[in-house]
């Protein structure tokens, strides 16, 4: 098959495989054109923002920034979402007659076709109507959109065939659900700085900008600038930067291809000689009470580490937790009662206990045979939630106090943060009995088809019952706070607020725990859906 045969193939191909899947549900089809509607319209708005910034003194440092973290999110999108494009996987057409350049051609021009490409065009003639002062800026701006539109998709192709194992592997699903971590800190971080840049303007971009203007693409935005106010040199060094990427780009990647397709995949093999690692050492797990307590505290904490969803709910609720009130305070917008923040969120990890097991649950279900074995169970699961839980909220809470220098608040925050957590803990036992929901192994679904109102009432609902559990706790600090006299007794929080959480934690894992015994076969049923 010659080479310009390839190519209308391939873009078809794409086509087939966009049409085809959103024949397979109604439901698949309707989220497919609500996200491409909801895409399309954030990127006219942000056309819209970047022409309002034309103009404007250091406009083009934001410009420069976003093309850059536009470019890095082509580079990064295929490691987190490997499944959003099936093309992306070349190993699939290893057994054709294929070379690998007119492959690459055509596959290039395949990935061209998609909401996204079309969400990046907007971004960067927005981009280069906000810098482009000048006719030969306009020109310069002409050959930069093509030429970083390419530099985009082909760094995205390029960093997938050379991870294409790795993406196709147990470690690349395990990326992929760790993705959510990275959303919600980059969310976080990108909300700090706006706030920051608000309050300080544009100015402080610059020095960031003018780095980052000579690697493509926001070179090629910068290129444009450059033209703009006449520094002709700058500006055409900077559009061979991007040439140079968008040409260079694809040869790796053919390269890559040619290894990819020619190679034997090795990845699952040992290496001669290569020893077997043996069982790591129990370490801590000897200091853990024995018993059927120790085991369930063990076998809790290995799923934090092991388990991919696991790991990655509690990786955000730490990350998270630890980020909102600290940053708050370094801002100087936030209070040392943001603290409670991190034991909300980790509180929560409590909520849905017998999913994390998934069709598993049946091996403890089988050593479950009354309500005693049933309290032991919940109470070692909240034990092993409690190991991680207490330092962390302890440490945020100083942190907090540290930062913002309100060392007299700490042990109010701190009762306040235990009270907190000792509801959600009661709360979560309880839910996870009444209202289990199962979590899929599979894809990037959180609750499996069919459960997603359990699984609002279970969080929702336990949050809301924690808040009101909390509510003697927060009257009291409330209280304190409002009484001139009461300034010197705000100290007894910490031991109240201690007190109480423990108690309301016992009380709910002892009502928790027949219902658990009596619903041992809905539990499994409802976990083993995934």
């Amino acid at each position: 098959m010659s080479s310009p045969a390839i190519t209308p193939v391939l873009v078809r191909l794409k086509l087939s495989l966009l049409r085809n899947g959103l024949r397979q549900s109604g439901g698949r089809r309707a989220a497919y054109v609500a996200s491409s509607v909801a895409v399309l319209l954030f990127a006219a708005l942000q056309l819209a923002g970047l022409v309002a910034l034309r103009g404007l003194d250091h406009a083009e440092a934001p410009v420069v920034l976003l093309v850059a973290v536009l470019g890095l999110g082509w580079a990064v999108m295929p490691l987190f979402f490997p499944g959003g494009d099936e093309t992306l996987d070349p190993t699939r057409l290893a057994m054709l007659p294929l070379r690998p350049r007119p492959l690459a051609r055509a596959l290039l021009a395949a990935s061209l076709v998609g909401v996204g490409p079309l969400f990046t065009l907007c971004l960067l003639v927005g981009s280069v109507i906000a810098v482009a002062h000048g006719g030969a800026a306009i020109a310069v701006g002409v050959l930069a959109v093509p030429s970083a539109l390419l530099v985009c998709v082909a760094l995205a192709r390029a960093v997938a065939a050379a991870n294409v194992r790795l993406l196709t592997s147990r470690r690349g699903r395990d990326l992929a659900v760790l993705s959510g971590l990275l959303v919600a800190v980059g969310t976080q971080l990108v909300g700090f700085g706006a706030q920051r840049l608000g309050s300080s303007g544009l100015e402080q971009l610059d020095p960031a900008a003018d780095v980052l203007r000579w690697f493509p693409p926001a070179s090629a935005v910068g290129a444009v600038h450059a033209a703009g106010e006449g520094a002709y040199g700058a500006a055409v060094a900077q559009l061979l930067l991007t040439a140079a990427a968008a040409s260079g780009l694809p040869a790796l990647w053919a390269r890559s291809l040619t290894r990819l397709m020619t190679a034997p995949d090795g990845s699952t093999l040992r290496p001669p000689g290569a020893a077997v690692r043996g069982r790591a050492s129990a370490g801590l797990a000897r200091l853990l009470p024995p018993g059927r307590t120790g085991t369930t505290v063990e076998r809790s904490l290995r799923y934090v580490w092991r388990d991919p969803r696991t790991r990655a709910a509690w990786a955000t609720a730490l990350a998270i937790g630890l980020i909102v009130p600290v940053f708050n305070a370094w801002q100087g917008t936030g209070s040392v009662y943001f603290a409670c923040f991190a034991a909300g969120m980790l509180g929560i990890q409590m909520y849905n206990q017998f999913g994390q097991d998934t069709s598993a649950f049946w091996m403890v279900a089988m050593t479950i045979s009354s309500a005693r074995d049933a309290h032991v169970e919940l109470r070692a699961r909240a034990l092993a939630l409690l190991l991680v839980t207490l330092p962390h909220a302890t440490l945020v809470a100083v942190l907090t106090a540290a930062v913002l220098d309100d060392w007299p608040r700490l042990p109010e925050v701190l009762g306040l943060s235990f009270a907190l957590l000792g509801a959600m803990l009661a709360t979560g036992a309880w839910t996870s009995a009444c209202f289990p929901y199962s979590i899929p192994q599979e894809g990037y679904k959180n609750v499996a088809p069919g459960q997603t109102g359990l699984a609002w009432i279970s969080v929702l609902g336990g949050m809301v019952a924690a808040a009101v559990l909390c509510a003697p706790v927060v009257a009291l600090a409330v209280w304190l706070n409002a009484d001139a006299d009461g300034d010197g007794l705000r100290w007894l929080l910490l031991p109240v607020g201690a007190l109480y959480g423990a108690a309301l934690t016992l009380l709910g894992l002892r009502l928790a725990a027949p219902r658990t015994a009596r619903r041992l076969p809905e539990i499994l049923t409802a976990v083993s859906k995934g």
